[in-house]
């Protein structure tokens, strides 16, 4: 098992610096990404791009937002593509990625996310599932 995603497994994080490329936008990190798929109001995506210099500042920001209709039928998806963009486009982490072999990737995580992730041996770890799917598919 692998997590949680610190040290040298930081990469996993989707806080890791590393540009996405998401529906014709680059953005800084697939934090970004995911906060801005949020909305489909174009000034709030603009705000994750101009004003939100960190990952954290951007996840911040995306709970502001107006969300978009479909988002709770749709998010699983759309992390599934963000994680994909980030990992396809960067080589170094590409290959980290894929050492991670058959690994179970966990998200384990201490701000209680229990959807996302795992907290004190409880969550759905949808995360941590997403990553082995871009793994495979990478692979």
């Amino acid at each position: 098992m692998i997590g949680p995603f610190t040290g040298k497994y930081r990469f996993l994080s989707n806080f890791w610096p590393a540009n996405v490329f998401y529906e014709g936008i680059l953005y800084s990190s697939a934090e970004h990404a995911y906060q801005a798929a949020k909305t489909l109001i174009p000034t709030e995506r603009l705000t994750i791009i101009y004003n939100c210099p960190t990952p954290r500042h951007a996840k911040r920001m995306g709970k502001t937002f107006t969300l978009r209709k479909d988002w709770d039928s749709i998010k699983l998806r759309i992390m599934e593509e963000v994680v994909f963009q980030k990992f396809r486009h960067n080589k170094i982490i590409h290959g980290k990625l894929v050492l991670t072999g058959n690994e179970e990737l966990v998200e384990v995580n201490y701000w209680k996310d229990r959807f996302w992730g795992i907290y004190q041996n409880e969550g759905e770890n949808h995360l941590g599932k997403i990553l082995m799917i871009v793994r495979e598919r990478l692979s």
